[in-house]
């Protein structure tokens, strides 16, 4: 299994970005997907969760109403539409895919497959 996040750089506050994980050797309708991020010298926390099919999503608290997680599973692909960006929003983005039966969708230890991340900046 492979996820491979990118769509990552540098960007004004204010600006939007959108990230993108593509999974190969696994079968993305089977499983929830996530974004995680972690900025330097913090711990790996939830951005959102989108469910197998696409039809719920959930977001952290501080991203609500600025990014938006999607998905094609034709395509294999995760997608993180982000805008609005803050300088808070810097860190390094990580994609992952839910383990079965797993339903704490916002714990990093709930996800047995990751990306390798994605740097995303945002400069004041």
């Amino acid at each position: 299994v492979q996820l491979q996040a990118s769509g990552g750089g540098l960007v004004q506050a204010g600006g939007s970005l959108r990230l993108s994980c593509a999974a190969s050797g696994l079968d993305v309708r089977d499983t929830a997907m996530a974004w995680f991020r972690q900025a330097a010298g913090k711990e790996r926390e939830f951005v959102s969760c989108i469910s197998r099919m696409g039809k719920s999503t959930y977001y952290a608290t501080s991203v609500t109403g600025r990014f938006t997680n999607s998905r094609d599973n034709v395509r294999k692909t995760l997608y993180l539409q982000m805008n609005s960006l803050k300088p808070e929003d810097t860190a390094v983005y990580y994609c992952a895919a839910l383990k079965p039966a797993s339903g704490s969708y916002d714990d990093p230890s709930a996800y047995e497959h990751w990306g390798q991340g994605t740097q995303v900046t945002v400069s004041s």
